[in-house]
């Protein structure tokens, strides 16, 4: 008998790897606005900060994409943590919204 369900490993493979990827797409874009821009309403320490923990969830990320394929796609990330990166991505986000608008001339 044909099951129209796919078993729960694809469900997690096919759900999850485009997840992180847009988990590594929205950081690289965050780490290089920091790296390269000056933001002033940050301040430098928590620009450093901020690209800090950038650097530390990209590496988490790259760490679960690996464990994912190595482990044929059984491997998942915990809720909490997915949660943490998602609220990251909004703070990055938020700063680079804010960035835009205070670097775009004035219309009057």
């Amino acid at each position: 008998m044909f099951d129209a369900h796919p078993p729960e490993q694809e469900v997690l493979s096919s759900l999850l790897k485009p997840l992180l990827e847009d988990f590594q797409y929205w950081f690289g874009r965050s780490r290089t606005l920091l790296e390269e821009q000056t933001i002033d309403f940050l301040g430098s320490e928590a620009q450093a900060a901020l690209l800090e923990k950038i650097k530390q969830a990209e590496q988490e990320v790259r760490t679960s994409e690996l464990l994912l394929n190595a482990t044929d796609g059984q491997a998942g990330v915990e809720t909490g943590v997915l949660m943490n990166w998602h609220r990251l991505v909004s703070e990055c986000w938020q700063v680079a919204i804010r960035y835009r608008l205070e670097s775009s001339p004035q219309q009057n």
